[in-house]
């Protein structure tokens, strides 16, 4: 029997998910890498441990699933966003450690160029606001700090590339035969990409001073994008799929069609809805984004809204304010009191993104009295994650004119069964969980699968998914309104607490 190997690089781990014919996973491998924090704001990845924890995982899950090369029909790719990385193409080694998504350090030229051009001027070509989040900024900071950094992309030593593309390149060979490409998802999420033509443009190019030279081409998501090197473990394999994470979760969920959404709770929480062949503007604080393309000239288009803090928030209550010794503990820890008690955690640790958009906002933690104990502060922790994506899902019913019926999940989170009631009774929909979980690994297998053949097309995918477990709420809309209301007066709380408003 054939499988596919799925890489899910992510931002606080690398893991390696084995796919059988039936999209049920077969064996996994996982590493956590270090995060670096070198600076207020600043977020930094070894990619070196990135790529060496990519190895070592395929390793051991081809160890556990007692399988060779000779079993691999492909390999698909997906990968934490927007995170950047500049390496030399003749010693393979990374100039600078990588500049993950949440980082902030080029705060400043977004806010310079904003004030010059307008928060929104390049939304027709990008379909994003500018803004530090989108790796555009990033490339440039790397390139002004790295010595001689423009002139060595200009002459082809420096690449640029997100996460995928560093993988893609070492798996392929690095400086003897690496493949220096991306595709349209992950291209789409630079702030570099025309979203019409799916090339880069040149207006932004020269907007963020950014060589041509070094940055990857752009392919389909479904695509030969080469093979495994002669060092890899599956060497000779096709590497066929490459996905960015949020857009691979919507593939591995079937989202297909128009008007078909997930939202994945991970580090930060994604909500995406497939809009189709034609791009959708938001008039709400969502971005326009690239779904997939199966073949050259048809991309799929979405529009979604990006939470930056979610699991994170978790790991803060556990590793800076050690209330909790383990993720999992939350859940039992929050269960212990029936409501908040009126505490109100809004985790703005670098900005609020999406439906807000503000730069300025920084986390609190509102109403508490000496009635408060730890089991709210949790309780109120799962509620900031309900209710940031209800503001999403709410900016994203005006925006397509329509109201969602019911919401797919995935992502880490899902496992805990309290929050997905409290997303239920926010919303006031079904909060429904796939059979399989790791629908992120699952997209990439897909988008892989299919370009080998090794499944039809999308009807055959979408037998493959199935139903775990779905949430009804419990909540009357009056209840839904004033936990709502009481949510947004701690999100207005937030605001300016950096600067003079930027970002506002």
């Amino acid at each position: 029997m054939a499988y596919i190997v799925s890489v899910d690089q992510g931002t606080t781990s690398t893991r390696a998910i084995i796919f059988n014919a039936e999209g049920q996973i077969t064996a996994s491998g996982q590493f956590e890498h270090a995060q670096h924090f070198p600076a207020p704001g600043w977020v930094e990845h070894d990619a070196v441990e990135i790529w060496t924890n990519v190895r070592e995982a395929v390793g051991y899950a081809m160890a556990k699933a007692n399988i060779t090369r000779h079993d691999v029909a492909a390999v698909g790719i997906t990968n934490q966003r927007e995170t950047v990385v500049a390496w030399d193409a003749i010693t393979g080694e990374p100039f600078h450690n990588a500049i993950v998504w949440q980082d902030t350090r080029t705060q400043s030229l977004i806010d310079e160029l904003s004030a010059r051009h307008g928060r929104n001027a390049f939304v027709p070509i990008t379909g994003l606001p500018l803004d530090a989040y989108f790796s555009a900024s990033k490339f440039a900071w790397l390139l002004d700090t790295i010595d001689d950094g423009r002139n060595l992309a200009r002459a082809g030593r420096l690449k640029l590339g997100t996460i995928d593309s560093w993988v893609l390149w070492n798996l392929t060979g690095g400086p003897e035969s690496g493949v220096h490409a991306t595709d349209v998802t992950n291209a789409s999420r630079t702030l570099l990409m025309d979203l019409h033509t799916c090339e880069w443009s040149d207006t932004m190019l020269n907007l963020f001073d950014v060589p041509l030279e070094a940055l990857p081409e752009i392919r389909p998501s479904s695509d030969a994008f080469g093979r495994a090197s002669e060092s890899s473990l599956v060497r000779g394999v096709p590497i066929t799929g490459i996905l960015g994470d949020q857009q691979a979760a919507a593939f591995g969920q079937a989202a297909f069609n128009a008007g078909e959404s997930k939202s994945t709770y991970g580090t930060g929480s994604f909500v995406l809805v497939n809009t189709g062949s034609d791009p959708v503007f938001s008039e709400h604080g969502l971005i326009t984004t690239l779904a997939y393309a199966l073949e050259p000239g048809e991309p799929v288009y979405a529009l979604e809204g990006s939470i930056a803090v979610t699991g994170s928030l978790v790991q803060w209550l556990r590793d800076s304010l050690g209330i909790i010794s383990t993720a999992a503990e939350v859940e039992t820890l929050a269960a212990q009191v029936p409501d908040s008690g009126g505490v109100v955690v809004v985790p703005a640790f670098s900005g609020l993104l999406a439906p807000h958009w503000r730069s300025d906002a920084r986390g609190a933690i509102l109403g508490i009295t000496r009635f408060t104990n730890h089991s709210h502060i949790a309780r109120a922790a799962l509620e900031s994650v309900a209710s940031q994506t209800r503001d999403v899902l709410t900016a994203m019913a005006q925006d397509m004119g329509t109201e969602l019926t019911e919401l797919k999940v995935d992502g880490g989170m899902v496992a805990n069964d309290l929050l997905m009631q409290m997303q239920a009774d926010a919303l006031g929909i079904p909060v429904v969980r796939p059979d399989v979980a790791e629908t992120t690994a699952l997209g990439a297998a897909f988008a892989a699968g299919l370009a080998v053949g090794y499944w039809r097309d999308l009807e055959q995918l979408r037998s493959l998914w199935s139903e775990d477990r779905r949430w009804l709420p419990a909540s009357t809309q009056n209840e839904r309104d004033d936990a709502q209301r009481q949510w947004s007066k701690g999100v207005e709380k937030s605001f300016g607490w950096v600067g003079d408003g930027a970002g506002a």
